[in-house]
């Protein structure tokens, strides 16, 4: 496309993200170069910058500045061997949506520095789905329970039920120190900012941040360690990882709100993946008229690094 578009949102679009109403669009469209663009500010909602957050609903019109299909959305190919891995972590799949246990390591889509994430790859999974947009997002290095709809319906109702809390999401992190077992609710509102050099991170904001709700469910004691089970109530960035800093307890391994010194001396033994992983999903099915619960067994670098110790 070697001209600027204007794309007015239709009537069943429904707040979805830019970079999945722009993907929905164009199919082959990275997200890689959508983020270029918002940097650069050339994607514009309503005549207004974006961010990566920002949601469209009907009526908005999108400018989509000139690309080249052919000169910048080459997709990485991915190998039958990788593809066959993936298709072994699929834990659940219905004609409407799609659950994967995500790897530790895996970026949900590709962007900076990331040719082709879970997204991509699971379209060359299932090239005869339309569609596969993320109902919710991990961390690169969080594994566990992914999902993502198939349809625009699907999307929707996803978006609606987490909204209202009505999707339980249970996570488990191994963290530093011993819990205290008393404490078993953090509610603390958290907000984004940026350091003086830049890096983007999420911290306690009594007073201009959204509320963040933690429940922790069960703690084992395991050496100078506690793994937690954890019931997300809200679904902020970072909000465990910042939480269980706050409290004094940061999660193993976890570069940008860990104990740099502890786990320096962890790499050195191999711990080198964030210690959090989303065990559990459960929410009605509509369609199935039934309530739907997945798990994803506990990775694999748990068990290492009990090994560790």
């Amino acid at each position: 496309m070697n001209k600027v578009q204007l794309i007015e949102v239709t009537d069943d679009v429904i707040e979805q993200r830019i970079d999945n109403f722009l993907i929905s669009k164009f199919s082959r469209l990275p997200k890689s170069l959508i983020y270029r663009w918002i940097r650069k500010g050339e994607l514009r909602v309503n005549k207004k910058r974006v961010k990566q957050t920002t949601r469209v609903s009907a009526g908005d019109i999108v400018r989509v500045p000139p690309f080249s299909l052919e000169e910048n959305l080459e997709i990485a190919k991915v190998s039958k061997s990788h593809l066959d891995f993936l298709e072994q972590r699929i834990l659940y799949e219905t004609d409407d949506y799609i659950v994967v246990d995500k790897p530790s390591g895996m970026a949900v889509h590709g962007g900076s520095g990331v040719n082709s994430g879970l997204v991509e790859r699971l379209r060359q999974l299932r090239p005869k789905v339309r569609r596969l947009d993320l109902v919710h997002r991990l961390d690169k290095e969080t594994s566990g329970c992914v999902l993502l709809a198939k349809k625009h319906s699907s999307l929707v109702y996803f978006f609606d039920i987490f909204k209202e809390r009505k999707v339980n999401k249970i996570y488990y992190a191994l963290v530093h120190g011993h819990w205290d077992e008393k404490i078993d609710t953090i509610d603390l509102p958290l907000s984004r900012t940026e350091t003086k050099d830049g890096q983007r991170i999420v911290k306690v904001d009594k007073r201009e941040g959204k509320r963040a709700l933690t429940r922790i469910l069960s703690v084992q004691k395991i050496g100078d360690y506690s793994l937690l089970e954890i019931k997300l109530e809200t679904g902020r960035t970072h909000q465990i990882r910042v939480h269980t800093r706050v409290m004094g307890h940061p999660i193993v391994a976890d570069k940008k709100y860990g104990y740099m010194i502890d786990d320096k001396k962890l790499l050195a033994k191999g711990v080198d993946k964030l210690l959090l992983h989303a065990g559990k999903l459960e929410f009605y099915d509509e369609k199935q008229q039934r309530f739907i619960s997945i798990e994803a067994k506990l990775d694999s670098r748990f068990d290492e690094f009990v090994k560790t110790k």
